[in-house]
């Protein structure tokens, strides 16, 4: 049988128990106290493409796949690297597997330019939360190991974060602002109505405006994002 409590501290009657029994009071939350601290500010934040050159990483490796010279593939890739004619040897799934069990990628991604300072930086700031959201649960049956791989490389690379979420739905998870590369999840988190910031790459150039380098990033966030206007609700970051 379920507990239901209400906002009096009482808990009704469930259907069993005929005695009157009170409860504490729950802990009154910001909107139902003014006076209390505001909740902080949690910045939502990808990994692959935003905080760890994935493209940069998996190049060699494709190469290698692929049996070609690394300099034969480009840079200007979209979204699933079919640039890179991955077809002709199983497809991006199959090198994603090989990349990751084999060649262990999430551990050895080089950062993104400028991103762990940047991180760094912004965590001092007292009311922020950096909250990593990543789609990393990619392989079956591999899960474990593509965790370890991803808190290795984040301790690693000296990058700080209060919460690690795996999540496909970047949403679901909530945060105040999330800084994003996939086209995909760029749509969908706006058209939620969830403010983001578009990290800028090959992948999305045409995804509106966005930060061309972690120096943009953190200005955005500092000034742009809401933390000096958090209690009025002004954000201004589409």
């Amino acid at each position: 049988m379920a507990l239901q409590f209400s906002s009096s501290g009482h808990r009704p009657d469930c259907g069993s128990d005929s005695s009157h029994q009170e409860y504490p009071a729950l802990p009154k939350t910001p909107a139902d106290n003014p006076a209390a601290p505001a909740p902080h500010f949690v910045l939502g934040v990808d990994l692959d493409g935003v905080v760890a050159d994935f493209a940069g990483g998996l190049k060699p490796i494709a190469a290698e796949w692929l049996g070609v010279p690394e300099q034969t593939l480009t840079d200007e890739i979209s979204y699933g690297f079919s640039e890179w004619g991955l077809d002709a040897a199983g497809g991006y799934d199959s090198l994603h597997r090989f990349a990751v069990k084999e060649r262990e990628l999430f551990a050895r991604l080089p950062p993104v330019a400028g991103a762990p300072a940047a991180l760094r930086r912004l965590t001092t700031l007292p009311d922020i939360r950096i909250r990593i959201i990543t789609h990393r649960l990619y392989i079956r049956w591999f899960h474990k190991e593509a965790i370890r791989q991803t808190t290795d490389w984040l301790e690693g690379h000296g990058i700080p974060y209060w919460d690690l979420c795996f999540m496909r739905d970047k949403a679901a998870v909530g945060a105040d602002l999330y800084l994003e590369d996939s086209p995909d999840n760029i749509r969908s988190l706006r058209s939620g109505g969830h403010e983001t910031i578009v990290v800028r790459n090959s992948t999305n150039r045409d995804s509106g405006p966005g930060a061309e380098s972690w120096d943009e990033v953190e200005a955005l966030v500092r000034s742009g994002c809401g933390l000096a206007n958090r209690a009025q609700g002004v954000f201004v970051v589409r």
